[in-house]
Parts: C-alpha cells; structure tokens; sequence
C-alpha cells in the first residue's frame, strides 16, 4: 500500500512538472515579447527615437543570450532550482523596474534584468531530461524549444491590448505578475537539484563568451544604422572575432569549461546548431516584417493600417499551430524516417514566407501564412532539441542546451538585422517607409534560408544515418520497437 502511494504521488509530480516548466518557458516568450510591438510608444512616451527605443528589445536578447550558456552550465549541477527561482525573482524585479514611469534609462535597466529570463529554456530541458520518464522527456522537451517562438504570438496581441486600454508601463507590470505567479507555483512542484560533483564555474569563459556575444550582437543590432563599413562597426566586429577566438582556446584548456567544445564538433549536434541559427533568422526575416508590413498605412501603396492589437492577432495561429505540431512531429519521424522532420519544417516554412511574399494584397492571407509559418517551426524546433540531447551525456545537457540557445539567440538577432538592412535599403532618400520591394526581398531571403536548411539537413540527415527503432520509438511517448507508431496526443505530455 505504501509502496502504491509513493508511485501515485510520482505519477502526480510528473502530471504537474510539465506544465509548470511550459509555464516557465511562456515567461520567457513573454519577456521577448514585450519589446517589439511598444516601439513606437516607447520612443513617444519617452521622447527617444525610434533606434533609441530598439535598445528596449536589444538589450533582452543580448543579457539572454549571455546568461543562457552560463545558467545551462550552473543546471547541470546541484544549483539547478536554485538559479530557476532566482532567476524567475530577477524577471518579475526587472518588470517592476521597467514599469515605473522613471525614463528611458530604467525601463532599458529593467529589460536588461527582464532578459535572464531568456536563459531559462535549457534549465527547464535539463529538469524534464532528469526528472521525467524517458518516453514523456523527450515530447516534454519538444515542446519546451518551441514555447519561446510559441509564446510571441500569445504575447504580441496581449502586449498591444495593454499598451492600447492601459497605457506603456502596465504591460511591463503584467510581465512582472506572470514572472511572480511562475515562481510561486514552481516553489513547490520543481524537484530537487541532482547530486552531482561540485565543479567551479569557469568564469573566465563566461566573461570572453559575454565579451565576444556583447560585441557581435551590439554590431548586428547597430550596424545598419552606423553603416557597416564605418569604424564603429567593424571594430566591433575585429573585437568579437579576436575575443571569439581567445574563448576557444580558453575552452580547450579550462578544467571545467563552460562549453564543452568536442560535443559541439559531434555530427548531429553541429547540424542541428546550424540549423537552428538558419530557421531562427528566416524566422525573424518573416513574424516582425510581416506585422510591420499590415501596420503599414494604406497611402504607402501596400499594408492594411491594422492596429497594434490586430497585427498580434496575426500571430495566433503561429502560436497554436507551432506547440501543436510537436507531437506531430515525433509521430511523422517514426512513421516515416527522422531525417526527413526538420527538411519538411524548414521547406513549410519557407512556403509559408513565399506564399505571402508572393500575394499579400488581402489581410487573411497574412492568416494563412502565419498558419504554415506555424506548421514549420513547431516541426523544426520540436526536433532540434532532442537530437542534441540523445547526442551528449547527460551531465552536459544544460550547457549543450545553452549554446543551442545562443546559437538560436544570434539567428534571431542577424534575421532581424538583414531585414532591417534591406528595409534601409529600398527606403527612397526623404522618406519615412520603404518601397513595397524592400520586403519582398526580404521576404525571399527569408525563404531561400529556409529552403538552404532543408536541403543541408537532408544532407546531414543521410550522413547520420538512421536512429534505432527504440529510440525513435520514445519521441512518440510508447511505440513499441517494431510496433505500429502511436498518433500523436498531446494528452501523453500531462
């Protein structure tokens, strides 16, 4: 009877965990979230211009894409809750800080701080790897790596309707509550950190990697604006290449480093990292431009003066679509080969980014695209996660998980700057907005990267070779070896 309870109890801990770490992982969309769509307001409330304001969002993505390797290193050992909970405590402080009506200075302060947020994917991977059932960790981390991309378009139409009834700051307020309710439902349901050997933290390789990221990501942010030929930012750019390098060799020589540089040579890892940074910057190359482009006022000759608000909309059925289709994913890579899962994302994505490239004369058809957008992304980030961690021991999930977040981190960041370069580049000298060519370009960038992703990966993809029925069997949650593959439900992650 003992023994009974014990196993309902365990069973109970596991329904609850996965849907206490999506949570988690919904605070981070949110905290990337807050910063595109409130542009325009920022720069109007806080009489900066709108480059000024891009630093709100800058800034989050850079302190997120610094924290990720160093907080996926301190979860893999016995500081793992500890660093989620702090870390979900300096999320909710820097939405109150960026929520007081003190200037420019503290809201960038208090998204700066808001940006830790953005290094919780990894912990929350590793916890699901440890402490779940082999056949729901895998689905669990599915659907963890699409909750960032997920959760955007869950947080654009939130943060417009805010902005619109209640004013600039209470969408940082709103941030700052979700980021307290996460922590308080997680004192009680995260298990206990793992009893590993204590390792010292290599803070030398995590101040070059800051150091290197700092420099790169300041470059691609500010490039365009200073002209990438100006010493500003190739100088930057010589500092990010010349720290990146001293990093390495750091790396190869530190007793316990940060990253261990060997795993990410493996096959499958580096496929799936560079894969990532190209389905990131398409994807970047496609959700802002496309919700730029139906805010556009009409006398432009293109765009549809939709409002904040109906721009986020749009990208519900992003959102939807992308968490549904990561079982779908794992069921299409048994039935019909994993090495044919993130080709078929990548090409749906690319069709989605043409498809509106090619028409966009009628709002619904942003619908459709963000739809297929969706269909894509849920079958590329769903799968890129669990090849990473069948490839590493288990003791390096974190930080291998951590540099798959940075790596997505600057897919992101250079998506968003090509297309902003291109935008510059079609924009008539005198004039506030650009000719409709610039985003069609754009756009056919975009998908030419996710076409390249699909082609590479079926490369790669061959090369590995096929993964053993068994293993494919538990990105289903159960097929048995040999066995009909299970359909998809996503009943089997709760």
């Amino acid at each position: 009877m003992i023994g009974w309870d014990a196993a309902e109890d365990h069973g109970a801990a596991h329904r609850h965990l996965v849907p206490i770490l999506v949570f988690i992982g919904m605070v981070a969309s949110l905290v990337s979230s807050l910063g595109a769509p409130l542009l325009p307001t920022i720069a109007k409330v806080d009489h900066v211009s709108l480059d000024e304001a891009q630093w709100s969002l800058t800034v989050a993505v850079l302190v997120g894409a610094v924290a990720s390797p160093i907080m996926g290193r301190l979860g893999d050992g016995r500081h793992r809750r500890r660093v989620i909970l702090a870390s979900l405590a300096v999320v909710a402080g820097g939405g109150v800080m960026a929520g007081l009506p003190g200037g420019f200075g503290l809201l960038v302060g208090g998204r700066a701080l808001q940006g830790v947020g953005l290094g919780l994917m990894p912990l929350t991977m590793a916890v699901a790897r440890d402490h779940l059932p082999e056949a729901r960790s895998r689905p669990a981390i599915a659907i963890l790596s699409i909750a960032v991309a997920a959760g955007v378009g869950l947080g654009y139409p939130v943060t417009g309707l805010f902005d619109e009834y209640l004013g600039l700051h209470s969408a940082f307020w709103f941030g700052a509550g979700v980021a307290v309710v996460a922590l308080v439902v997680s004192l009680p349901t995260l298990p206990a950190s793992p009893a590993t050997t204590r390792r010292a933290l290599d803070l030398p390789g995590a101040v070059l990697l800051a150091g290197a990221l700092t420099c790169f990501l300041v470059d691609l942010s500010e490039g365009q604006i200073w002209g990438w030929g100006s010493s500003a930012s190739v100088g930057l750019l010589v500092a990010a290449l010349i720290i990146g390098v001293v990093w390495v060799g750091w790396e190869r020589r530190a007793p316990f480093p940060l990253v261990r540089l060997e795993l990410l040579r493996h096959r499958v890892v580096r496929g799936a990292n560079f894969a990532a940074f190209l389905i990131a910057a398409a994807m970047y190359m496609f959700l802002p431009l496309l919700t730029d482009f139906v805010q556009t006022p009409r006398r432009a000759g293109y765009g549809f003066g939709a409002s904040v608000v109906l721009a986020g909309l749009m990208l519900l059925p992003f959102s939807v679509l992308s968490v549904s289709m990561s079982r779908v994913a794992a069921w299409f890579g048994v039935r019909f080969g994993e090495r044919w899962v993130i080709p078929l994302g990548a090409t749906v994505l690319g069709g989605a980014v043409l498809y509106f490239d090619r028409t966009g004369q009628h709002l619904w058809q942003g619908f459709v695209a963000m739809a297929f957008a969706g269909v894509g992304v849920g079958f590329t980030f769903a799968a890129m996660p669990g090849l990473i961690v069948r490839s590493v021991p288990p003791e390096e999930t974190g930080s291998a998980l951590g540099f798959y977040q940075v790596v997505r981190y600057i897919g992101f960041a250079g998506g968003s700057a090509l297309s902003a370069s291109l935008l510059a580049a079609y924009t008539p000298a005198g004039h506030a907005l650009p000719d409709r060519t610039g985003y069609v370009t754009a756009m056919a960038v975009g998908s030419i990267l996710c076409l390249l992703t699909a082609g590479l990966s079926l490369m790669w993809g061959r090369r590995s070779g096929v993964v053993p029925p068994a293993a494919l069997s538990l990105l289903t949650g159960g097929a048995e070896a040999g066995g009909a593959p299970k359909p998809p439900t996503l009943a089997d992650l709760t």
